[in-house]
């Protein structure tokens, strides 16, 4: 795969295209300035970023929206350049709810249509206002969902025009089988958003997206924050690996470069999340240099199988995604 800093989109099964490289905007509230995810999303556009990653549920996408509108105003970028990928939350997966949802996001970022728009997790919570619903001892408020009559309900958002892709996040293969097997499908998923990087490298579940036309995005492609509320800490800083850094000092990259390129040329979407405008610059600093096969094995060969991103408070959810192998 050829990639350049210019041309970088990789086709989907529905016709359209995503660009291998994006801005995650996830912010730790408690730890996030107000304007500092719009000043971000910015810098992401004027260094060649067309791939912007968000959700409702990071309370910034009216920042998102407004840095897409003010580069599209100053002619930086065309709309028809930018690809949007947010995300239906887990209180909202009646399917009632999803086409009033999606209008809600698209209030927000002020435009007229999302590139991508995911069912983020496959585990629904109680439908309500609440994004993080539990009663009055703190425990999590469980909902019955049906992913199917859910996906119905985001084809006919697509064929209101208000999607032009469809697909989902943290779904395992079960689950994904759930959806490409329901009678009627009209649109399969064509994006599954998972935890991905060397340490965590999805060899199962990436082959049998390939072999279902399902591109994967790879979030914490860079490993994560060591939040120890949500975060598996046990699990070492993947970007102090010696060998990412040995093939960094070899090709003057950081390790960070060196995890992202390894993705991408696995035909892995990477999403790496930064406020940093000089990191969010070297991160797209991956299209100068390509690590030989003898090197791919080798950092494929760093899997631990373990995630970060484990997602633990919900392991007890009868949709949790990660009891299964894969």
């Amino acid at each position: 795969m050829n990639f350049s800093a210019a041309n970088h989109r990789i086709l989907l099964s529905d016709g359209n295209s995503i660009p291998i490289i994006g801005l995650g905007t996830f912010g730790e509230p408690k730890l996030t300035t107000a304007g500092s995810c719009a000043a971000s999303v910015k810098t992401a556009i004027d260094t060649g970023y067309r791939h912007i990653d968000g959700a409702y549920i990071y309370l910034n996408e009216h920042e998102v929206g407004e840095a897409i509108r003010e580069k599209i105003s100053e002619g930086k970028v065309r709309r028809e350049d930018i690809f949007y990928c947010g995300k239906l939350w887990a209180t909202n997966l009646d399917p009632e709810m999803v086409r009033p949802t999606l209008e809600r996001t698209l209030k927000i970022l002020q435009l007229d249509y999302v590139d991508l728009y995911l069912i983020e997790m496959p585990m629904a919570l109680k439908p309500g206002e609440e994004i993080h619903p539990r009663d009055e001892n703190g425990k999590w408020l469980y909902h019955k969902s049906n992913l199917c009559a859910t996906w119905e309900a985001l084809e006919a958002c697509k064929d209101a025009g208000l999607v032009k892709s469809l697909g989902v996040s943290n779904f395992n293969r079960r689950q994904l089988e759930l959806i490409l097997n329901k009678p009627g499908l009209k649109y399969k998923p064509v994006n599954n958003q998972v935890e991905c990087h060397p340490y965590f490298t999805q060899p199962k579940l990436l082959k049998f997206c390939q072999q279902h036309d399902i591109v994967i995005t790879a979030y914490s492609p860079l490993g994560t924050a060591r939040n120890p509320e949500w975060v598996n800490v046990s699990s070492p800083p993947l970007l102090e690996d010696a060998l990412l850094n040995s093939l960094g000092k070899k090709y003057n990259k950081t390790a960070a470069q060196i995890a992202l390129r390894f993705n991408i040329q696995r035909g892995v979407v990477v999403i790496p999340k930064s406020f940093n405008p000089g990191r969010i610059k070297e991160n797209f600093q991956v299209f100068d240099f390509c690590l030989t096969e003898e090197e791919m094995k080798d950092v494929e060969a760093l899997n631990k199988n373990v995630r970060y991103v484990n997602l633990l408070m919900w392991s007890d959810h009868p949709e949790y995604p990660f009891h299964d192998e894969y």
